[in-house]
């Protein structure tokens, strides 16, 4: 029987190495398109306003759609509201 296991991906030698290239390639174009790369975050700045409300306003609507019968006997049982029968 074989106890060998095999490591986790990042302790494996090809991530590694891809790793470490795509860190020095970052930073590389980072600091020599230092101009181009601030120039476009305003772009992203407005590019992620939508997706964020996209994304966190994902639930927004189902809050309102409980029993209202249930709604309206708390109202009666409170002395009532502005929407009380």
């Amino acid at each position: 029987m074989d106890d060998r296991h095999d490591p986790p991906w990042w302790r494996q030698r090809f991530w590694l190495v891809l790793i470490a290239f795509m860190a020095i390639g970052g930073f590389l174009l980072l600091t020599e398109h230092r101009a181009h790369v601030l120039g476009v975050l305003p772009f992203l700045l407005l590019l992620v306003c939508p997706l964020m409300h996209l994304f966190m306003h994902h639930g927004h609507g189902h809050h309102g759609q409980r029993d209202d019968a249930a709604a309206d006997d708390g109202h009666a049982q409170h002395g009532g509201g502005p929407h009380a029968r």
